[in-house]
């Protein structure tokens, strides 16, 4: 690099932090990138103060070198450690710079005194110093020999520690705070030196000269003072990551880039797990308003994690889960400390007379339970063990661990509690110890026995991102996943929607001859067709008929082999004038009126019995008849309770404990139970559901011998979130064939509906008019629930795009809406879109399932006609 490349800065030119960690100073190659992306922030017209950590590794040797009690000893460690630095110096074919002489010189001094002269704790604060000190001083050198004259700073020299209440010496030498006010002067200072500093991340001076160190993320922290102190355009974080993370992406590969936090947020989510920032290095920023942005040293052209004060365009939504291990919940119990003033001023004063930090709290009238987390205390057995003796006197004392805390962070959590009822679903089958819900409405937290989490985040994760808590159809929030920035390419990438590319502009003609218009893609039907055909333990697959009983779908699933199953004698018309004779049917109707039964007994199809009523009252019309009988296994699946299908919340089904009541019926009258029957919901997206079903089928079956086949139903979940997992058919197979092979006398049967066609359909709309109110913008389109009343009825999540500008930059944050005189006729809410304009094509897309068929001339609105794209 050549310095005259680069313009200088203005007199008044803004400052830019940039920290570098361990690794990232750790090689010529890094430090050469160093060089490059000082260069780039020059070029922008900005002063530059970079901040360094030690080398990988060197801070421990330092701690290490502290520990040895033999000066022979710790001379030979420091030799070790200098020895780190010359060898990165050769092959940067530097010669010693003064200032890294100096602090070789000096740590050497320091390894052969040891502690008697300067006491201990301030001994080892001046030993650990020197990684950052000698980093920095190579960094200097290595920088300006590149061209970029670069000026050695000694952060103490700016850094001046503050005495804090209740702060022992360890702590005011090993954990200590700085003052971060704005010092206008430093940074005038520092600008009349020159354009480019290199100082040390961890250390300050505190008031009586001594070196102090910032404890753990202390250089994150330092660059954070720094960037408070000169008042920065921005402070920048360098590691080997692109940013925070939905979650840790070690653990859910599929956990996204979050592009865009809060303070406050990003602070919960360092302090509940995230390693990539340590929580202490917001306060500063915070307080100036600075903002911090997160970058990937080794791919620099990601965008990165910017962190800044709160931004109010944005739709509320869990932005991360995150997990700690190693918990220990103390959990306290006395009848007497009902309303008994004190008591909780004398447990704690046991807390804090042990040296222990209490992280959450949660309370009854008797108990009183709170977490210690290991980050925080040093939690061996006898800390533990002498706080439980002490705490014995005033109550009774259980101590739980391990365990671990899983925290949901975003901004606004109570108002999110509506849409986590399927996630809170999975801690009712856990033990929890502990729920606490932050004052400060950004997390809610479950500690659970440590052995589950690592199972259940990847899980609760897909969970949060089905359930729309976890909105990663915001693409100002959310970035892509971890996978598609870092993964090895083994991973098959999603199927862009047909709508997208190849029949954006045939959709786009349509549309300008009308709408609001359903268009229905034939070749998306056939491959999903070919999916489940992949099923090779699969017998017989029907296609659930009200999903979408359009003619040229019909046709097409009966060309591919597919059966049918209908819930109405109007679906058992429509079918039978359509597909050919030979073809399967299956009539699965419930609370059906007598003669819905009589009229199918008279056709081809196989009858469904899902209640002692028809055999109680109408045994003669099922005389000498082959039956399915619909059990209810007892639970329900499913986003909404709408969509469960099972449990006694629901109607279908004849429940368990009148299984014997059924038969006895059945026996009565002469009719011969071929087949049982379950269905528990829609959007399932485990594979495992349905092996479970089988086997549960199977274990009812073989109480009763005329039965020959099980119908293990439908469901089969279609993502609709960007990011959310797809059912993996392949596992499903395995499954499948794994349960049949253990019961192989049953035939198996498969009822699918909505995975076959919902991605095959969009409806196509109009826009109409804006308006604004408050915080809101509401879309307007030329329909609304009379075309698709799915998202009113239970909260169904549809990708909406505007057609008309989809390459287009989406910045605008809508609530789409219809013309219906409801207050209901939304059809998505907090939707972000490019800005629209009056007659923009509008698409809903995954409409082919359960849109045309709900449909309605609810306020005599006409309904939306439908095309057919071969």
């Amino acid at each position: 690099m050549n310095s005259t490349e680069t313009a200088l800065p203005a007199t008044d030119a803004p400052w830019i932090v940039m920290k570098f960690g361990g690794t990232s100073v750790a090689t010529l190659p890094r430090w050469q990138n160093i060089g490059e992306l000082v260069a780039s922030r020059q070029a922008e017209g900005a002063r530059v103060l970079i901040v360094v950590s030690a080398l990988t590794g060197v801070t421990d040797a330092l701690k290490q070198l502290c520990s040895e009690s033999k000066a022979i000893n710790r001379s030979e460690a420091a030799r070790a450690i200098a020895q780190r630095h010359y060898d990165l110096l050769d092959h940067m074919q530097l010669s010693m710079p003064a200032t890294l002489g100096e602090r070789l010189e000096d740590l050497a001094r320091l390894a052969n005194e040891g502690a008697a002269t300067l006491g201990e704790l301030a001994w080892q604060a001046q030993v650990q110093a020197h990684g950052e000190l000698m980093s920095s001083a190579l960094g200097a050198a290595f920088l300006s020999h590149s061209g970029l004259p670069t000026h050695w700073l000694d952060a103490r020299d700016c850094l001046s520690a503050v005495a804090l209440p209740n702060q022992n010496e360890r702590t005011r030498l090993l954990s200590s705070m700085v003052d971060s006010r704005p010092d206008p002067a430093l940074a005038a200072r520092l600008a009349a030196q020159g354009d480019v500093f290199i100082t040390q991340g961890f250390i300050a001076r505190e008031s009586q000269g001594r070196t102090v160190l910032l404890g753990r993320g202390g250089s994150d922290t330092s660059a954070s003072y720094f960037g408070a102190l000169l008042k920065a355009q921005r402070v920048e974080i360098w590691t080997d990551v692109a940013g925070m993370f939905t979650a840790n992406p070690r653990q859910v590969p599929g956990a996204r880039l979050l592009q865009r936090l809060d303070y406050e947020e990003a602070q919960e989510i360092a302090s509940t797990g995230a390693k990539v920032l340590h929580p202490r290095c917001l306060s500063p920023l915070r307080e100036s308003r600075v903002p911090l942005l997160i970058k990937d040293t080794n791919r620099p052209e990601l965008d990165g994690t910017v962190i800044g004060p709160e931004v109010r365009a944005h739709a509320p939504s869990v932005k991360a889960i995150s997990a700690r291990k190693g918990i220990t919940l103390v959990s306290m119990e006395s009848v007497g400390m009902w309303q008994q003033v004190g008591f909780l001023a004398d447990v704690f004063a046991q807390f804090k007379h042990h040296g222990l930090s209490v992280d959450l709290i949660g309370s009854a009238e008797t108990n009183v339970t709170v977490s210690l987390d290991p980050t925080e205390n040093l939690l061996d057995s006898d800390a533990i063990a002498a706080l439980a003796t002490d705490l014995a006197k005033v109550c009774r004392v259980k101590v739980i661990a391990p365990c671990a805390a899983i925290t949901l962070v975003g901004r606004g959590m109570r108002s999110l509690l509506h849409t986590l009822s399927g996630v809170l679903a999975e801690f009712g089958q856990l033990r929890v110890h502990l729920i606490s819900q932050s004052s400060n409405n950004l997390n809610l937290t479950f500690v659970v026995d440590e052995e589950v989490v690592d199972t259940l985040l990847p899980h609760l994760h897909d969970l949060l991102i089905s359930a729309g808590a976890l909105r990663t159809d915001d693409s100002a929030l959310f970035g892509p996943s971890w996978q598609a920035l870092y993964g090895n390419g083994e991973s098959v990438a999603a199927t862009t929607a047909w709508w997208r590319d190849a029949q954006r502009e045939a959709l786009l003609e349509l549309a300008a001859e009308k709408t609001p218009r359903y268009v229905y893609h034939l070749p998306t039907v056939r491959r999903q067709a070919g999916a489940l055909k992949s099923l090779g333990a699969v017998d017989r697959l029907h296609y659930a008929v009200k999903a979408n009983t359009h003619p040229a779908i019909l046709r097409a699933l009966a060309a591919e082999g597919f059966a049918f199953e209908c819930v109405s004698p109007g679906e058992l018309q429509a079918v039978s004038a359509i597909v050919p004779a030979s073809t399967p049917l299956l009539f699965t109707p419930n609370f059906a009126p007598r003669d819905d039964y009589a009229l199918a007994l008279d056709t081809r199809a196989t009858v469904t019995l899902d209640a002692l009523h028809p055999l109680e009252h109408w045994g003669e019309l099922f005389h000498g008849r082959e039956v399915v009988l619909r059990i209810d296994l007892g639970r329900g699946l499913g986003h909404h309770e709408k969509v469960r299908t099972g449990g006694s919340g629901s109607k279908f089904g004849v429940p368990l404990d009148q299984l014997t009541q059924f038969l006895q019926l059945a026996q009565t009258h002469g009719v011969t139970v071929r087949g049982l029957h379950a269905h528990l919901g829609s959007g399932v997206l485990d594979a495992a559901h349905w092996g479970e079903v089988y086997v549960q089928l199977a274990s009812l079956a073989e109480r009763i011998d005329s039965v020959v086949f099980l119908n293990i139903g439908g469901g089969l979940g279609v993502p609709s979130h960007p990011g959310e997992a797809s059912l993996d058919m392949a596992e499903l197979d395995r499954v499948l064939r794994e349960v049949k092979a253990a019961y192989p006398q049953y035939q198996l049967w498969m009822e699918p509906g909505r995975y076959l066609v919902a991605d095959a359909g969009v409806l196509l709309a109009r826009v109409t008019q804006q308006k604004g109110k408050g915080a809101y913008r509401y879309l307007g389109i030329d329909t609304g629930m009379n075309s698709l009343i799915r998202p009113a009825l239970y909260d169904a999540w549809h990708e909406i795009v505007n057609l008309t500008r989809l390459d287009e930059s989406a910045t605008a944050l809508y609530q789409v809406v219809g013309p219906i005189c409801e207050s209901g006729d939304v059809l998505g809410t907090d939707r972000r879109l490019p800005e629209a304009d009056e007659g923009d094509v509008m698409l809903i897309a995954q409409t082919g399932a359960y849109g045309k068929v709900m449909s309605s001339h609810y306020n005599l609105r006409d309904e939306a006609d439908e095309i057919v794209i071969e």
